[in-house]
């Protein structure tokens, strides 16, 4: 995920003028493990939770997921619903259970530290598998520069006329820098607007080999996230731009849809 906060905060929208507009969503095929990894009805949310990352069993969120390639006709469109389930007993003590519609798990803890991952279960896999170290999602204090670091695939990078083209699969992990760029944001979604919100950036490098000329090149992929007092991850963008005629880059997008 790349998503960052002790903050005055402005008065939030009433729970359901902030949910007043539905979206008809059309499908499409869309590799979601990818959204899951980077990463979220009813109005309902809790009127006086401002937490940026809600961990309350029952809580919910679904997203529209857009993912845009270089050259393509139509963009890819898809949907994913994150649900709190609880929090469970894993060796390290209770975290929060996260499932996301496409099968996989995620455990959650929050403390003075900041919210942060500490296990997590794909579709495949049948026992809970324990982090190496806390993954963080947000890190405290939640003030303009604060900084940390989590890995990342590239999720929209692809080689043309060879297989497997995505660059993820061929890939190890990367660390990806990730900064509380700017507090007290607006962003717009088609759950509503949301204010006070938390945007987050992060930049990493991933070394490919470009062409036969080029050869091995380093690549910036970008990163920006909204975190909302009372909604959590509000909007996701990624920017993976291609250097070269034989790859495709492009970007994704994750727009929060409803809520509850």
């Amino acid at each position: 995920m790349a998503f960052a906060w002790p903050v005055n905060l402005p008065t939030l929208l009433p729970a359901c003028q902030r949910c007043s507009r539905a979206v008809a969503i059309p499908f499409a095929v869309v590799p979601f493990a990818l959204v899951s990894a980077l990463l979220l009805g009813a109005c309902s949310p809790p009127g006086d939770d401002k937490s940026f990352y809600p961990l309350e069993e029952g809580r919910s969120w679904t997203y529209r997921v857009t993912k845009n390639l270089d050259e393509a006709e139509e963009a890819d469109i898809d949907a994913v619903t994150f649900t709190m389930k609880g929090a469970q007993e894993l060796a390290g003590g209770k975290a929060a259970r996260r499932h996301s519609s496409h099968g996989h798990d995620y455990w959650l803890k929050s403390d003075n530290t900041g919210i942060y991952r500490v296990a997590s279960r794909n579709p495949l896999e049948e026992n809970v598998k324990a982090d190496d170290l806390p993954r963080f999602v947000l890190k405290q204090p939640f003030a303009v520069g604060t900084q940390w670091q989590a890995s990342t695939l590239a999720y929209v990078l692809k080689r043309r006329n060879m297989f497997p083209g995505d660059v993820r699969y061929t890939q190890r992990p990367l660390m990806m820098v990730y900064v509380i760029a700017a507090l007290g944001e607006s962003v717009e979604t088609p759950a509503g607007k949301f204010d006070g919100c938390i945007k987050v950036v992060g930049e990493a490098k991933i070394k490919v080999f470009v062409d036969a000329t080029v050869n091995w090149q380093d690549i910036p992929l970008f990163t920006s996230e909204w975190y909302c007092p009372g909604v959590g991850l509000a909007r996701l963008e990624r920017v993976e731009n291609s250097p070269s005629r034989l790859m495709r880059g492009g970007n994704l997008t994750l727009e929060l849809v409803s809520m509850k």
